[in-house]
């Protein structure tokens, strides 16, 4: 879920009135928001760089905003200023205009485009008034956009530009990176692309980037009618176009591997801020060329109707309202609603791209009417809850193996291929190991088959911690099953791990004992629990057995291989016990 910092006292001016910290927080309940913190800039350096990163740095209070993921429109102060007093009454939702395209401002794609981000759309705006909040917030908004719904930068890319200073009609292409020279956003002298993403390799915030083009033969590029560098997207902007204060019409691109996550970027871009417009809510739209020489214009700015019954609202929501109530409460929502017989006609406008089905117009219908005003009522379905007993032996475990003196560590249920095999001294083929078809990062390739390679890597991160570390887990793994439905089944586990300066059965043999005496099974080969020597290279030669349950292995306990402590950077002795302990259940 995205979170805004707006400054308080500029909320409240644009709010029209002031609230205290409590009565503001029951406003965003109200609206379906929730205020997260109340700070300032200074404090929110300081907790994120240290007490030495706060100094000179404004102490104006800020209140930060937890905005639902799909909600756009509110991802800046002018979305949620209107969307509040659009809410209370103080305000008619805004009404969008689209004024006629002109040429010179049109946006031409080459057919080398195809080979890297395939889709672009524009927009401008005239007349553009801009103060530092506003101007601000005009950038922030782009930031959250890029990290929220253009999945940071991969989807959509957006680029903003000082119309003034450049001539269109514009060029979308994808040259060789060598072909592509100019002066970046706030940098002194024109570098190649090569060039720049050298740059960029160690900037804090860029870096990220780098990877969505870096390995292609092309890369993007916009340029202006002269041949002027507007922008390489995804990573940086021209500095010729930048926008400032002073900036009065803006040139607003985007491009993008998925085009209608690009229009739905662009309708809120140009939403939000063509209030600023001499002609307050007025968009110039763009014809933007496919290669193929058809055209189509931007923004779209499209309202839709929905229809959607009275009853059913009522009913899915719990209240008992009448038509005209209802449609009263969805305007709150931005959302024009008129009662016809027993329908609702409901006008959804370009701002509100998160209304895809009904159930999101009843939604908002509950939010308007206020979910603490809906009554309570009773099931109409006889149900009857309660806990799994794998969960309830598990809860009951984690207990005691506390008690026993361990801390309980939460680790990933997905890691590497080697931390399942390789450093654990087996063949990653010979692993019943679930595998990730795509998986985005190396760290994540595989579902776990073990908890011990997690506790291990949680041991490496607490080296600093005074010995001996005593860590334990009980959670799912994964294996391989031809035989279930999914081709995998789930298996929960108890792992132990005990780091000291020596390296022992006697230190997790303790926590086995104690456990079967809880599950009530006694040291017997026939009817219980016992222990038989094997080999295993993931434990010290001689120095591992198995854990047998009626004659059934349940798991294994011992002392850890050097190499596999090695393997996961530990330089102490590790005594671990891994059992499943579900045919306890």
């Amino acid at each position: 879920m995205p979170t805004i910092s707006v400054n308080r006292d500029v909320l409240f001016t644009e709010l029209g009135r002031t609230y205290t910290d409590d009565e503001f927080q029951n406003l965003c309940f109200e609206f379906g928001l929730e205020l997260d913190e109340v700070t300032t800039e200074k404090q929110m350096l300081m907790k994120e760089q240290g007490d030495h990163a706060g100094a000179g740095v404004s102490e104006e209070i800020l209140y930060r905003i937890d905005i639902p993921a799909n909600r756009y429109d509110l991802l800046c102060l002018e979305g949620l200023v209107d969307g509040i007093l659009v809410f209370q009454g103080k305000k008619a939702p805004p009404q969008y205009t689209l004024r006629k395209n002109e040429d010179c401002h049109s946006l031409h794609l080459t057919p080398s485009t195809a080979q890297i981000r395939p889709f672009a759309v524009a927009a401008v705006l005239k007349g553009i008034t801009f103060t530092k909040e506003s101007y601000d917030s005009f950038i922030d908004l782009q930031d959250k956009l890029h990290q929220n719904i253009c999945r940071k930068r991969t989807l959509v890319a957006i680029g903003t530009h000082d119309l003034d200073s450049i001539q269109g009609p514009f060029v979308y292409d994808a040259l060789p990176a060598s072909e592509i020279k100019f002066k970046a956003l706030n940098q002194q002298k024109e570098m190649t692309a090569p060039e720049l993403m050298e740059l960029y390799s160690t900037h804090a915030q860029l870096k990220q980037y780098l990877g969505i083009i870096k390995e292609s033969p092309v890369y993007p590029v916009i340029k202006d009618k002269n041949g002027v560098v507007l922008s390489m997207p995804p990573i940086i902007n021209g500095d010729h176009s930048k926008i400032t204060l002073d900036t009065k019409n803006v040139f607003i691109e985007c491009t993008a591997t998925d085009l209608t996550k690009a229009i739905v970027v662009l309708d809120t871009v140009v939403s939000m801020f063509s209030k600023y417009c001499a002609n307050k809510y007025e968009v110039e739209q763009c014809k933007v060329f496919a290669p193929d020489g058809t055209y189509e214009l931007y923004p779209k700015m499209q309202c839709r109707e929905e229809v959607i019954s009275v009853d059913k609202a009522n009913s899915y929501i719990g209240i008992k309202e009448n038509g005209d109530n209802l449609a009263a409460l969805l305007s709150r929502m931005c959302l024009s609603a008129e009662h016809e017989d027993s329908v609702l006609r409901v006008r959804v406008p370009p701002t509100r791209h998160d209304v895809i089905h009904a159930c999101d117009l009843y939604e908002d219908i509950a939010i308007a009417y206020g979910y603490n005003r809906i009554e309570r009522r009773a099931a109409r379905v006889v149900t009857a809850g309660g806990q799994q007993p794998a969960n309830k032996l598990a809860e009951q475990l984690r207990h005691e193996c506390a008690h026993a003196g361990y801390t309980e560590a939460l680790t990933f249920t997905l890691c590497s291929r080697e931390d399942v095999s390789t450093k654990l001294g087996v063949r990653i083929e010979d692993v019943p190991a679930a595998h990730i078809a795509n998986p985005k990062t190396l760290e994540f390739q595989v579902v776990r088959t073990q908890l011990l390679p997690g506790l291990l890597k949680t041991l490496a991160a607490n080296k600093k911690m005074p010995l001996p570390l005593k860590l334990f887990e009980i959670s799912d793994v994964v294996l391989q099953d031809s035989a279930a439905e999914t081709g995998a089944v789930n298996r929960r586990r108890l792992c132990a791990v005990h780091c000291g300066r020596a390296a022992g059965f006697q230190f997790v043999h303790g926590l086995l004992d104690r456990v079967m005496t809880l599950l009530r099974q006694p040291w017997d080969p026939a009817t219980g629990y016992c222990l038989r020597q094997c080999d295993d290279p993931a434990y010290f030669p001689g120095r591992c057995a198995q854990v047998l349950l009626r004659g059934q292995p349940l798991g294994k306990i011992g002392v850890l291989s050097p190499a596999v402590l090695a393997a996961f950077d530990l330089t102490n002795p590790c005594s671990a016990l891994e059992i499943d302990i579900e045919p306890f259940v």
